[in-house]
């Protein structure tokens, strides 16, 4: 497999691909219940809070031998594969990709420690040339074996029945060569000139990727400096600002805080349109050299969905967005305001607002709501918690990325590096439990399925760290006290809006900037806004006196900029999927389980709807959306159970 050139995705770092799994479903871990390992609870003595990188390279000067030896290894390829795919064999098939294998777990390690310690700071220099020169080598790889790329895209179903007859080994292989190449037969570059044109428009994304982050870290999140109320000078950066929103109770210090940031926005909006304008150009660009109408019908077709599917979604989404009238009321009234600014969304509902949970009580509270979900999964959280594979805090000041993801290291069988700006509050947890879905995915994944098959649509990935976010909810509401569970409650509901309107919204306005780009050629940073605008009126709620120009959040969305494009309709569709599940979890655990581990270890080996359809009898139709919206009522309704302190 040709390593993916396009690897700007933080949340789901994996491989495009597809095989059977190494052991049978009969050697899966038990997942009864009642075996879950409960006895041996988290030793926080192991608990590390910040990564060391050392186990992948000793040293910045062994990852630069490293980044020198792979240099060789690209031109080795070339010479030792191209003259025999002039007459393709079976055995040479097999040899090349085993080859090939190699070569990309290797880069990709180099990757994730590039990108790791360029995460913790845009600002160091090394890194960003190391970072550069990493895109330049996968580029340069993927431009070296082009031959294969070319010649395994062109074959007959004849040709590839052939090759399969000729060496056995390669059945095993058969999914992974269906879902790189067999299935891109009519999206294929024509010729190596093509596939090196295409390189090179991959790394130019990858740059802008790099370049977009260390932006949004060092000026647009940087709002400057505003007086609180009891005199206090306050910089609002990425993370203060939502610090104070989610804890200041003083009404016109947030409204300070959020006018701060939304003037600096649009003073940012034209930079930050300028390298959008630039990344449009460059997706339409290279989807249409593949015989795509535009990116956006690439990133359908490699998702296996299609454009009505996502139309459904967020037309359900846009016709249903009433249903968080309730919660918006609730709010409204527990503030004990006459209607809510925007300012008052982000508050956490409880008396002691400010209140923070230590790093280590946060994550034995996220350890205790996996209790029913068994051994595996227990295992590969404290795996990944006790191995210097999570850095915690934020610091923006000393560059520090404002993002959270989690990067797959399935090519050394190892927890993933999980990425963290954990202040201690409410929404702080939750986002631990999302990555900590990633991570035990990744884990099952690395330890039961070839590498090749290490990953999955978006979405899909996308789907373990949603249901993640549900248990840690269902244990919050039965465990905390009832002003915290209220808060804990009204967080989450905040978070379906955020799904199931502004993530889906953003996808529909990259759809529409690219449009936009391809229409008029140049685009400025206020085109821009006035499409965010008209677009988030479509999305906001009634109940909600947002100001009639909306804030450009488009500019600090790092998601929009990622070369892995219209990324955070996934968040919403991945969502809608896991309400599904998790109402069949709450239904028969025991049952459940025993599919969804099968279903997380089971990797690329199918597509994503036969997966779905095999072990929940699944299919993503609009039905799947309106049951979504059906359980955000009910969660609505709880919540008012709970502030009249009924059981729930």
């Amino acid at each position: 497999m040709n390593y993916i050139a396009l690897v700007g995705v933080f949340a789901v770092m994996s491989v495009v691909a597809a095989t059977i799994l190494a052991f049978s479903a009969d050697a899966a871990p038990s997942l009864n219940a009642s075996e879950n390992d409960t006895s041996q609870s988290l030793d926080v003595r192991n608990v590390t809070t910040s990564w060391d990188l050392s186990f992948l390279y000793k040293d910045k000067d062994a990852a630069k031998r490293e980044y020198q030896r792979l240099n060789l290894s690209i031109e080795q390829m070339n010479q030792t594969f191209r003259p025999k795919f002039d007459n393709l064999t079976g055995y040479v098939l097999l040899d090349y990709i085993t080859s090939d294998e190699n070569v990309s777990k290797s880069m990709g390690v180099l990757y994730a420690y590039a990108n790791a310690e360029n995460s913790l700071n845009v600002n160091d220099e090394f890194f960003q040339a190391f970072l550069s020169d990493v895109q330049n080598l996968s580029t340069e790889y993927t431009k070296a074996t082009s031959f294969a790329d070319v010649k395994l895209k062109s074959l007959t179903r004849s040709e590839w029945e052939r090759l399969f007859r000729e060496k056995p080994e390669l059945e095993k292989y058969r999914p992974y060569l269906e879902a790189g190449y067999i299935r891109f037969a009519d999206h294929r570059p024509k010729n190596e000139t093509q596939a090196a044109y295409l390189a090179d428009l991959s790394n130019q994304l990858m740059k802008l990727d790099t370049n977009a982050e260390k932006l949004i870290t060092n000026n647009v999140t940087q709002a400057g400096n505003i007086t609180l109320g009891n005199g206090e000078t306050f910089a609002v950066n990425s993370s203060s600002y939502y610090d104070l929103l989610r804890t200041n109770t003083n009404r016109n210090d947030r409204k300070k805080c959020y006018d701060k940031r939304y003037h600096h926005l649009f003073n940012e909006s034209d930079e930050m349109g300028a390298v959008y304008t630039n990344k449009s150009k460059l997706d339409d660009e290279y989807a249409r050299q593949l015989n795509f109408s535009d990116a956006y019908n690439a990133t359908m077709f490699g998702s296996y969905l299609n454009e009505s599917q996502i139309d459904d979604m967020n037309q359900v989404f846009k016709d249903r967005k009433g249903d968080f009238d309730g919660y918006y009321e609730f709010r409204r009234a527990r503030m004990g305001v006459d209607r809510l600014a925007p300012y008052d969304l982000f508050l956490q509902l409880m008396k002691n607002p400010d209140q923070k949970t230590s790093y280590i009580e946060a994550l034995k509270e996220i350890e205790a709501s996996l209790a029913y979900m068994g051994p595996a999964f227990d295992q590969a959280f404290r795996k990944t918690v006790t191995s210097s594979s999570v850095d915690v805090y934020p610091n923006p000041d000393q560059g520090k990325q404002s993002i959270e993801y989690a990067q797959d290291l399935c090519a050394l069988k190892r927890p993933a590096l999980v990425f963290l700006n954990y202040n201690g509050l409410i929404n702080d947890k939750s986002t631990i439990a999302h990555e900590m879905g990633h991570a035990i995915d990744f884990y099952l994944m690395g330890q039961s399925v070839d590498y090749l098959y290490c990953g999955g649509t978006t979405y899909e990935m996308e789907i373990p760290s949603t249901f993640d976010e549900e248990l840690f909810l269902d244990y919050a509401v039965k465990n905390y006290d009832n002003d915290t569970a209220i808060a804990v409650l009204s967080d989450h509901i905040s978070g379906y809006a955020n799904l199931f309107t502004f993530q889906t919204m953003i996808t529909e306005f990259e759809h529409k900037a690219h449009q936009l780009v391809s229409q008029k050629g140049n685009v400025s940073g206020s085109d821009l806004n006035v499409l965010w605008t008209s677009l988030e009126d479509e999305y906001k709620s009634d109940k909600v006196a947002y100001y009639p120009k909306s804030e450009p959040r488009w500019t600090y969305v790092s998601h929009i900029y990622f070369t892995d494009n219209y990324y955070t309709f996934n968040y919403a569709l991945s969502e809608a999927i896991t309400l599904s599940l998790f109402k069949m979890y709450k239904e028969d655990p025991v049952e459940f389980n025993k599919n969804y581990i099968e279903y997380l270890s089971a990797g690329t080996t199918m597509t994503p709807s036969e997966k779905l359809k095999k072990y929940f009898g699944l299919e993503i139709n609009r039905k799947l959306f309106e049951d979504a919206m059906d359980i955000v009522l009910l969660r609505v309704n709880q919540l008012e159970d709970l502030d009249k302190g009924k059981a729930s």
